[in-house]
């Protein structure tokens, strides 16, 4: 936390975000204000949520220290950046971004509020180093709205894996080595996100769609047309990490 100080203008929010880092990685089985503020000694949630919402505090400054802190940590010339979005249910209409759309929360859609997240990935470990919250065209759309929520004016919609590629590129103008980046079909079917790995010289695995056109040396094809010209030996099964119902094999 010493490595973040001078990113905030006052120390009392500075020592705020310190008891706020405190909780969220207390054991709670519940983490918000109110319940970090009883774990750390406050007496109400109110200094919590004046750090979240009203103090002055250079928060992308604090991600570009935190992707120091963890590449350094961390540090691997073939690491990998994986890409991935999760979502917050939400009620209401006035939380920043929120609207009924799918979350893999939940699993299902709902009203919620989606970012959009960075991890730098090694064999020691793996953390997150980039965040953009996804701005709906319901958002973007709408001036006052996006006023009222203290969205800057320069903030204009755009998509998920457009997202994904600016944080992968940001990471890698800073100097993180990476030799691989990953992410599911939504970011697969993103043709500004695979060149920019290509020009950049990353090599990727990322998802598409079974009916996804590959360019082969007889034209353009099915992804899922290809796959099944392929001999059974040319598949391996690998597990991608025990679930909820155990190993999460894939071909």
């Amino acid at each position: 936390m010493s490595q973040i100080a001078s990113r905030f203008a006052r120390v009392e929010s500075y020592r705020r975000a310190c008891d706020l880092v405190t909780g969220l990685m207390s054991d709670l089985p519940n983490k918000n204000c109110w319940t970090i503020a009883e774990h750390v000694g406050h007496q109400s949630p109110d200094g919590l949520q004046n750090l979240l919402f009203r103090a002055s505090w250079d928060t992308d400054g604090v991600r570009d220290d935190l992707r120091g802190y963890v590449v350094a940590g961390l540090g691997d010339d073939e690491a990998m950046l994986v890409v991935d979005e999760t979502g917050d249910v939400k009620k209401g209409t006035c939380t920043v971004g929120v609207q009924r759309q799918y979350t893999g929360t939940a699993g299902r859609v709902e009203n919620a509020q989606v970012a959009v997240y960075l991890t730098y990935t090694t064999t020691a470990g793996h953390a997150f180093i980039d965040r953009e919250l996804y701005l709906p065209k319901s958002w973007t759309e709408g001036a006052e709205r996006l006023a009222a929520a203290g969205v800057p004016d320069d903030v204009e919609f755009a998509t998920k894996p457009e997202l994904a590629r600016q944080m992968i590129a940001r990471a890698l103008d800073a100097g993180v080595k990476a030799q691989w980046a990953g992410g599911d079909e939504v970011y697969g079917a993103h043709p500004g996100l695979r060149k920019e790995l290509e020009e950049r010289g990353v090599s990727y695995v990322l998802a598409v769609a079974c009916d996804h056109h590959v360019t082969t040396g007889i034209g353009k094809q099915r992804a899922d047309k290809i796959t099944q010209r392929l001999p059974k030996r040319a598949w391996q099964r690998h597990s991608a990490g025990h679930g909820a119902k155990g190993p999460r094999m894939y071909d």
